[in-house]
């Protein structure tokens, strides 16, 4: 029985590189790729695969929000995310989105493939560079108060996301379909939830957060 496959990743060599190396394996079958978080999520959805890599950055929407969304819709693919960054809050972020696996992207070819095996048997993966982050984290556990983006709302993280991307409100607003007063509303949330008073806090919030790249 093979392996179903969706890729997630804005970086078309990268998603190309990727596809190139599980391809090596007979059982494994690329059923789809998406460049961003939200054509992501609707590729799951429609196609329901095995396992969905998601890259941590991606526009519209981060892969911790995608892999939030698809947890939400009682989806039965497993995400495995992929990211550049070994830290701590970063893995801690991803695991409390609901993804089964965390691995890094300098990792050998044959962790990937092992990493996709291990979450298809119904466990979970670390890097081994980042398994001693999890040891830390539960040995000297972090403040159980909230973190800044456990208090908002989907919709007001994705609206940060695009806020930290660059985009105007009239923008965000055509792109999600609703009006500028709401969008203001929704920017005018976010500062206040996260004691924010300028965009360019936000931006470095977003950016410090995981949901955009630096």
């Amino acid at each position: 029985m093979s392996t179903t496959i969706v890729l997630a990743d804005d970086h078309i060599v990268v998603r190309q590189g990727i596809r190139k190396l599980l391809e090596t394996r007979d059982d494994f079958r690329i059923v789809g790729e998406a460049s961003d978080g939200e054509e992501a999520v609707r590729l799951v959805a429609e196609k329901k695969p095995d396992v969905a890599l998601m890259d941590l950055w991606m526009p519209r929407l981060s892969g911790i929000d995608a892999t939030r969304r698809i947890g939400k819709r009682g989806l039965p693919t497993k995400v495995l995310v992929l990211s550049m960054h070994e830290s701590r809050a970063y893995v801690e972020e991803v695991l409390r989105a609901g993804a089964a696996g965390y691995i890094v992207k300098n990792a050998a070819a044959e962790d990937l493939i092992e990493a996709i095996d291990t979450i298809c048997d119904g466990v979970s993966y670390l890097s081994p560079a980042i398994t001693q982050q999890v040891v830390d984290a539960i040995a000297r556990p972090a403040p159980s108060s909230p973190s800044g983006l456990a208090v908002l709302t989907d919709r007001e993280r994705e609206v940060l996301q695009l806020i930290a991307e660059g985009l105007s409100s009239k923008e965000i607003a055509a792109m999600l379909g609703v009006s500028l007063k709401t969008i203001d509303s929704h920017r005018s949330n976010l500062m206040e939830k996260l004691e924010i008073h300028k965009v360019s806090g936000l931006v470095r919030f977003a950016i410090r957060t995981g949901l955009v790249e630096p």
